[in-house]
């Protein structure tokens, strides 16, 4: 398919009867069928997409449409529990799990009448920055270097839901994001990543990682998307307690890229001299874009920043290790015949979890342990609680906040570090935004030297997801970023 679609397009090729809802989606599946080794989805749901399609273009003859986005295919991170369609979070253990209800954001979608093609491959329970933690294989970014004709990873832990939109397998996806895992993927792809704040999309029926971190949101080709998908999957929800009761906004509606008199924060702590001289170069430029789009530009401090990453991996494994004590063998998902109750339990979690899931639950249930809950959980809370306050100070100066998205560009899978250390690093610049609570964006800027994507993150305080797309949406104006990968996976 040669069409660059969006949300946007779609919309009006089927108002228009350019197209019908069933035309658009066996295009898509037909790239799905043509892109497998890009390995985006674990399970396709081609006979039902195609009859929620003729559906969608039933209610369009009959002028009953459910929204004006009716009949438009979309693709789903499988951490959403999808009424009938196997949800198995890239993991061993739930492979053949398929949940009798539906979670309120993927039932949100279909009252808007999108259509949904499958499930998108993830890290194994969102656990993970490369998608090489998942139980079905790693997802292959449809990017590749000019100087190597080696597979990249597609970052993660919302790397098929990334990977799908850039390789033009869906419109639109949705991903999650704990710790930067719709962010990193779309800067490693050149998407557009919306991480809204903690509580403006409702994480009832979604597969649980770390609680008061995870948050569900859109993986899109353009902001203006981005707004669209959010103004359909965000608001309160009864069933969700931690759901918050701030009205949303008609975010797509009230999108306005003029910025003259707002304050962008640059946080020093952000700088490095390990960061690729591109990425510098991109941040620097964007940062006087601004500043020519009638912005003013400030030096602002976040202290806390270097503490935010060691106090995420002690709060993330730790409630990690709490909501995976579920999985058991008892009562649904993967079980393993034992001995006796505990030897069944034990080589259950030990044949159906992998080694990244193993290790985070090591890790939360020894700083849970006694004795050292004060000394590592409580203390992170703390931290936190410093990190979160940083913010608040932040933003009684600037309106937004502009950082890179990522320390790199996309990376050779083969080049993946053995140390998972090294991997965490890759969240250096999302997390704090998880820790305090706060609406986040990437969106690609520019190319690197090797042409491959270079992210840029907006940030804003809590509830201002119409300022942050605001602004996003004035930089994505101004540059015009239209790169797309070569669709090496046709060849």
């Amino acid at each position: 398919m040669k069409n660059n679609y969006t949300l946007k397009s779609l919309a009006t090729l089927l108002e228009n009867n350019k197209i019908s809802s069933k035309e658009l989606t066996s295009e898509y599946l037909k790239n799905i069928e043509s892109g497998k080794e890009l390995n985006c989805y674990n399970t396709v749901s081609k006979e039902k997409a195609l009859i929620d399609a003729e559906k969608s273009d039933e209610r369009r003859k009959s002028q009953n449409l459910r929204s004006k986005f009716d009949g438009i295919p979309i693709g789903i991170k499988d951490l959403f529990c999808t009424k009938g369609v196997t949800t198995t979070a890239s993991s061993k253990i739930l492979s053949n799990f398929v949940p009798n209800y539906e979670s309120t954001v993927t039932q949100k979608c279909d009252d808007a009448g999108l259509i949904s093609l499958g499930k998108l491959n993830c890290d194994e329970f969102a656990m993970g920055s490369t998608n090489k933690t998942s139980f079905f294989g790693p997802v292959n970014n449809p990017w590749k270097s000019v100087n190597s004709n080696n597979k990249l990873v597609p970052g993660g832990s919302s790397g098929g839901s990334a990977a799908a939109v850039s390789g033009d397998l869906c419109v639109a996806s949705l991903g999650t994001d704990t710790g930067g895992s719709i962010r990193q993927p779309a800067s490693f792809t050149g998407t557009v990543g919306l991480k809204p704040s903690y509580g403006r999309v409702s994480r009832w029926g979604i597969v649980a990682f770390a609680s008061s971190l995870d948050q569900a949101g859109p993986i899109t080709k353009t902001v203006e998307d981005a707004a669209i998908f959010l103004d359909i999957i965000s608001g309160h929800d009864e069933k969700d307690s931690t759901s918050s009761v701030n009205p949303k906004e008609n975010y797509y509606e009230n999108l306005n890229p003029d910025i003259k008199g707002m304050k962008i924060g640059i946080p020093k702590e952000f700088r490095s001299d390990k960061l690729p001289a591109s990425t510098q170069k991109s941040w620097d430029e964007c940062a006087d874009l601004l500043k020519i789009n009638g912005a003013e530009i400030l030096d602002i401090s976040l202290p806390h920043t270097m503490s935010a990453l060691p106090a995420y991996y002690i709060i993330a494994p730790a409630e990690a290790s709490s909501n995976l004590a579920r999985y058991d063998g008892v009562r649904y998902g993967l079980r393993v015949k034992g001995n006796d109750l505990i030897d069944m339990y034990e080589k259950t979690r030990s044949e159906g979890f992998g080694d990244e899931v193993k290790r985070r639950i090591l890790i939360g249930t020894y700083v849970l342990s006694s004795g050292y809950y004060d000394a590592y959980y409580i203390k992170a809370q703390k931290i936190r609680s410093l990190i979160k306050s940083d913010y608040v100070e932040a933003f009684k100066k600037v309106d937004a906040i502009l950082t890179p998205s990522t320390p790199s560009t996309a990376f050779e899978i083969a080049n993946e570090p053995s140390d998972p250390v090294q991997n965490y690093l890759n969240d250096i610049f999302t997390v704090p935004v998880n820790l305090a609570g706060l609406p986040g964006i990437s969106i690609p800027f520019a190319n690197d030297e090797n042409n491959l994507p270079i992210g840029l993150q907006l940030i804003t305080n809590s509830f201002e997801e119409q300022k942050l797309l605001n602004v996003a949406r004035n930089i994505e104006e101004t540059i015009n970023y239209s790169e797309t990968p070569e669709k090496w996976w046709l060849k």
